[in-house]
């Protein structure tokens, strides 16, 4: 086939998975590339001479078979996920729908590569796609978003790749401890073990790329640091990461005294869900109230996840779009 740029799948197994009955998967394909995908034997080949439609190619193939190897990606649904397309049976690939994704950021722009985890991540639609370019492209990014989106993870992921790649040289993890009143001496334990427990989901997020081993020599090693929000008052940050998560509870004065910890060299990611506020009726969320007074300034990126960028069992999401609908109406 002339100008045709081939990718040979030699497991029959993979190979069906990734077409999908009756050449779904094909089309779906198609439908994000812009252009025909032929198959023959067991070889995929697109009739492109554009490096970029190429190159596009070859990383949805090799993101899909990814998947496919890690049980996912087994189904149209599934697949169409992974490429940020709609199930559109009537739809007809077109040039211009190609070169409109050139506004957001592409699958290979979104993918983070974590020194010494067991594979790259890819995001899975296009806001976190673009979320990831933000995260790359800004020092401080606001994301909120439901349960489930990818806000947190991706940020701990991102990182993740900056620390171990040496580009920064530690993380720190904070969050408001609204249930118990910023106060934590009353717990027992030493302060790890007290803020522990309000930490654990950006544990988990660590430990589902990274051995726990890792994780914990990376705790060990100062490397990474845990610190209630109230105890960041007074610190200059430099050279560092700084994740604020579940920063919804944040007040506006605490949520000012934390951007400005941010020194030299750092980044800073904040994370909530403006959905999810346990602060009393009269206080302000310093969240809402950050994303409106900072929404001029350029420097800063700001990211808006929904219930579409859910990809928690499908339950969730149907739950999150339901309350998303009911807040409309």
């Amino acid at each position: 086939m002339e100008h045709s740029y081939t990718i040979v799948v030699p497991d029959t197994g993979i190979l069906t998975k990734l077409c999908g009955t009756n050449d779904s998967n094909l089309r779906l394909i198609e439908q994000h590339l812009g252009v025909p995908v032929y198959m023959r034997g067991n070889e995929l080949s697109v009739e492109q001479d554009d490096p970029q439609v190429q190159q596009q190619f070859r990383f949805i193939i090799d993101r899909i078979i990814d998947e496919i190897q890690d049980g996912y990606a087994d189904s149209e649904d599934a697949v169409a996920s992974l490429l940020n397309t709609d199930l559109n049976p009537d739809y007809t690939p077109t040039k211009a729908f190609f070169d409109s994704k050139r506004q957001h950021a592409t699958m290979d722009e979104g993918a983070i590569i974590v020194p010494g985890a067991q594979k790259k991540l890819y995001p899975k639609t296009q806001n976190q796609a673009d979320y990831v370019k933000l995260l790359r492209t800004h020092d401080m990014v606001f994301c909120s978003g439901p349960a489930g989106s990818g806000k947190t993870f991706l940020a701990v992921a991102e990182a993740l790749r900056l620390v171990l790649s040496k580009e920064k040289k530690g993380i720190i993890l904070t969050r408001p401890i609204v249930e118990a009143g910023e106060n934590l001496g009353f717990l027992p334990g030493d302060l790890e073990q007290k803020i522990g427990p309000y930490l654990r989901p950006l544990y988990d997020s660590m430990e589902f790329l990274l051995s726990k081993e890792t994780v914990k020599k990376l705790i060990e090693n100062d490397i990474i640091e845990t610190a209630p929000l109230a105890y960041m008052r007074g610190r200059t940050l430099n050279d560092s990461v700084i994740i604020l998560d579940e920063a919804q509870n944040t007040t506006c004065e605490q949520m000012k005294m934390f951007l400005t910890r941010m020194g030299n060299g750092s980044k800073v990611f904040i994370t909530g869900d403006v959905t999810q506020i346990d602060l009393p009726k009269r206080c302000k969320s310093g969240l809402v109230h950050a994303l409106d007074v900072l929404s001029g300034i350029a420097e800063i990126g700001m990211m808006q996840m929904t219930g579409s960028d859910v990809v928690r069992n499908p339950l969730v999401k149907k739950i999150v779009q339901a309350y998303e609908n009911a807040k409309d109406q």
